[in-house]
């Protein structure tokens, strides 16, 4: 019987979220957004006209060519071909976004489970450490951060990654906080069950949706992020195929050569957009009480 309802509830639960999605077009433009950056992510690579343009080949007798049949996006001052680097960076942009996502999600979860259900001493240590991290503004705190290592890209992940977490911390310690007064938390204390075995079970599986919906919407924003200090030199460096570095080389031939800026510029944009719609769907679906009429 219970094999039976396993098989009938997997239907009906994929129903529902076909009909989720289906009714509301943001989210549905949000999940082919982020399929798509997925899908560029993992097979780019067989879809470009040459991937060694995505390590700075050089063809200087085409180079600052506009867009055309043999070349999408036109091409660099090197005369690489645009639209190989954008679609190659993708998969740079993927590790950026995960990687700071991931970390700062495995820091701040922890803090912020223990904040919101010890309590006490426990809890003012944890938020105040926390609150100095909030106090400075997270792009100038990670400006220092990487100037202090060095540039680079790497440490401009570790540098993101350090000033994210705060944000967890305040997600899973409000929702700790509520969840320690719930019914269920206190028949389990009564009946004796440990701390460990109630934040096993009953805490940290009702911080999974608030979790996965704010990690999701985090990619696109840690995506901004590092384009950002790749912008101002202090993320990846030409001739690495990233596309806040991407901008900052095109700079120098604005406005004739529109495209060399254009087309990177327009993937941050799209990535961003679709990550912050598939988000506000996740909250919807996992979160139907947030939902907005």
């Amino acid at each position: 019987m219970s094999g039976i309802a396993l098989r009938t509830r997997s239907p009906r639960r994929l129903r529902f979220l076909v009909w989720i999605f289906a009714r509301n077009p943001s989210t549905l433009l949000g999940l082919l957004l982020v399929a798509a950056f997925l899908v560029l992510a993992a097979f780019g690579w067989l879809i470009v006209p040459d991937p060694r343009d995505a390590t700075g080949a050089m063809h200087l007798a085409s180079k600052l060519l506009p867009p055309s049949a043999s070349h999408w996006f036109g091409t660099d001052e090197m005369g690489d071909d645009i639209f190989t680097r954008v679609v190659m960076g993708t998969r740079t942009s993927l590790w950026v976004g995960l990687t700071i996502t991931v970390i700062a999600a495995l820091v701040g979860t922890p803090l912020g489970v223990a904040a919101g259900y010890f309590g006490g001493r426990t809890r003012a240590v944890i938020m105040r450490i926390t609150d100095v991290f909030l106090c400075v503004p997270g792009l100038v705190l990670a400006l220092a951060i990487v100037a202090a290592l060095g540039p680079g890209i790497l440490h401009g992940v570790v540098a993101l990654a350090i000033v994210w977490w705060p944000g967890y911390v305040r997600l899973i310690e409000a929702k700790a906080l509520t969840l320690r007064a719930e019914p269920f938390v206190e028949a389990a204390r009564t009946m004796g069950a440990s701390d460990a075995r109630i934040l096993a079970t009953h805490i940290l599986p009702n911080c999974v949706s608030p979790l996965v919906i704010k990690a999701s919407m985090d990619m696109g924003l840690a995506i901004l992020a590092a384009a950002s200090l790749g912008f101002i030199g202090l993320g990846a460096k030409p001739p690495a195929p990233e596309w806040g570095a991407m901008i900052a080389t095109a700079r120098s031939y604005m406005p004739e050569y529109w495209w060399y800026s254009f087309f990177p510029g327009l993937f941050i944009f799209l990535t961003v957009l679709g990550f912050n719609l598939f988000g506000d769907g996740l909250r919807d679906i996992l979160d139907p009480r947030s939902a907005r009429g």
